[in-house]
């Protein structure tokens, strides 16, 4: 997902307009009962790697799914009206992006869309790889800061890389559109390959590690001009010496590529890896075990892996592609898996992101501390645990683990808000074991300062926000709320109390993809 190719032709639809409820007819848009339920919006995605950058804009129709002013809108149509080129991501030094250029190319494609900032009513910055470290990604929020308000501001580690690509690419919806199966994505790009396996319309694992096509980057000349750390790794294992100014040859080229595909295609067979595998992976290995039916690549190398690219573009990209081709194919024939083309090749990823608000009365919200408010972009973490009694804190707690290292927020460095399903009713002792499970899963946010923020869609809120304050963490700073719908890749702004409607005002901000969100909110069978 972090790398494309500056040549390549503009295209302003790959694959087709989406419309994600196709059998149910759009009512008169002139009516005024429909005016007030659908919302239309013109947004933006920006996704900017390690290695490449681009935008990404088009106009989405939402509809509201219930009567009550808490219902959740639903994307029912979405069309993308402009992709813009593909911008080597600029640099000013090795890890430091330079983001005067960087501002250039985006005001260039507004500019080309035919469209102002003005005119964006919602959007959605995934910031990966090198652009995701501090010093970055202050530097590109910054180019942002007037729209903070309408933006959902995404910076993605390794795992939710390898989630959005899974979704971007069409994957997760190929789980659930071609019958209950298992497909495999990778996502190979500059400098990281990210690996997801879907089933049933979710992603069910993921993996990453340092194989790419711009771990050496060279000039016109064939010199290396850039050299990442894992590059210089590599290279050492394939009997290269590499240096910066160094020319390197095509010889050296093929080895370095079959080196990288080759640790990419140990991950990708679940089987032992070698030494080297094991040092240049980003996370742990692969832990599904049950068959894979067919396996996909997307990110800018999956254009030489599927033929339409084959130009050189100073670095590995040719070499690679075709070295992961030819071991991809060996390797599906084997295991009979389908060797397939994803829908979305160069472009897996967000394409902009809805936005809404619903208020929510004052008799379902519990508030420690009104001062708390408002709170902002707070991205959703929704964990699954049985609904089945006994319960215990460790089912909650593992459960709330396992959610935040999905979406790579373990650290408690961001804000998040806990979306936690309810079937087991309002007996003290469960929502006690709940609650308890609750504060020991966000423990390292609770340490971080972060505040405790619980939405329920069952009518719990006040019981549970009593019991974390009064009686198992004093002093936390809880805001607990239910009757409202939140699922994977939302983000929500709480806002401060309506004196008047006693009600709070919540804004959903929601990661859009070309294809319908099949897996959110779903819970597997073996979950």
């Amino acid at each position: 997902m972090d790398r494309d190719f500056t040549e390549l032709p503009l295209v302003c639809h790959e694959g087709h307009e989406d419309h994600d409820h196709d059998d149910v007819p759009l009512p008169d848009e002139d009516h005024p009962m429909w005016r007030s339920e659908r919302i239309s919006l013109t947004s933006v995605g920006i996704d900017i790697g390690s290695s490449t950058s681009h935008l990404i804009f088009s106009r989405l129709v939402l509809r509201r799914q219930g009567i009550s002013l808490s219902s959740r809108f639903v994307v029912v149509k979405r069309e993308i009206v402009y992709e813009s080129p593909i911008l080597l991501t600029p640099y000013v030094d090795k890890l430091t992006i330079d983001t005067e250029k960087l501002n250039e190319f985006i005001h260039e494609a507004y500019a080309l869309a035919g469209l102002t900032r003005q005119d964006i009513d919602t959007g959605a910055l995934i910031v990966t790889g090198e652009a995701a470290k501090k010093k970055n990604a202050e530097a590109i929020a910054a180019l942002f800061a007037e729209e903070a308000g309408k933006f959902v501001c995404a910076t993605a580690g390794h795992n939710l890389e390898a989630i959005l690509a899974a979704y971007g690419s069409g994957a997760v919806e190929v789980s659930t559109r071609d019958g209950d199966i298992a497909c495999m994505n990778v996502d190979v790009g500059g400098g990281t390959s990210k690996i997801a396996v879907t089933r049933g319309g979710q992603v069910v694992d993921t993996a990453a590690l340092e194989v790419g096509a711009r771990l050496v980057a060279l000039d016109e000349s064939e010199k290396i001009d850039r050299l990442e750390d894992a590059g210089a790794r590599i290279g050492e294992a394939s009997g290269v010496s590499l240096a910066l100014g160094q020319t390197l040859g095509e010889a050296d080229k093929e080895r370095m590529a079959g080196t990288l595909s080759g640790c990419l295609l140990e991950v990708l067979g679940r089987g032992p890896l070698s030494p080297l595998t094991q040092k240049i992976m980003l996370t742990p290995a692969l832990s599904y075990e049950e068959p894979i039916h067919c396996i996909q690549f997307s990110g800018g190398v999956s254009e030489y892996i599927y033929g339409y690219e084959t130009a050189d573009k100073g670095d590995l990209g040719n070499h690679v592609g075709r070295k992961i081709r030819a071991g991809a194919v060996e390797l599906a024939t084997r295991e009979s898996w389908e060797f397939k083309e994803p829908d979305v090749r160069i472009r897996a990823t967000v394409i902009g992101a809805s936005q809404y608000t619903v208020q929510v009365s004052g008799n379902t919200i519990y508030l420690s501390d009104e001062s708390v408010l408002p709170l902002r972009n707070l991205q959703v973490i929704t964990p699954h645990f049985r609904q089945t009694e006994p319960l215990t804190t460790e089912d909650v707690r593992s459960s709330i683990e396992s959610a935040l290292q999905r979406f790579d927020m373990t650290d408690g460095d961001r804000a998040a808000a806990l979306a936690l399903h309810w079937e087991l009713g309002p007996s003290y002792p469960l929502i006690k074991t709940l609650a308890t499970g609750v504060v020991e899963g966000m423990k390292e946010h609770l340490r971080q300062g972060q505040k405790l923020v619980l939405v329920f869609d069952a009518d719990i809120a006040k019981l549970v926000g009593n019991i974390i304050d009064k009686e198992i963490l004093p002093g936390t700073g809880v805001i607990s709320i239910d009757g409202i719908d939140l699922k994977d890749f939302d983000f929500v702004d709480i806002g401060e109390e309506l004196p008047d409607a006693k009600a709070v005002p919540v804004v959903i901000k929601s990661l859009i993809f070309r294809h319908e969100e099949w897996g959110r909110g779903r819970l597997l069978a073996s979950d």
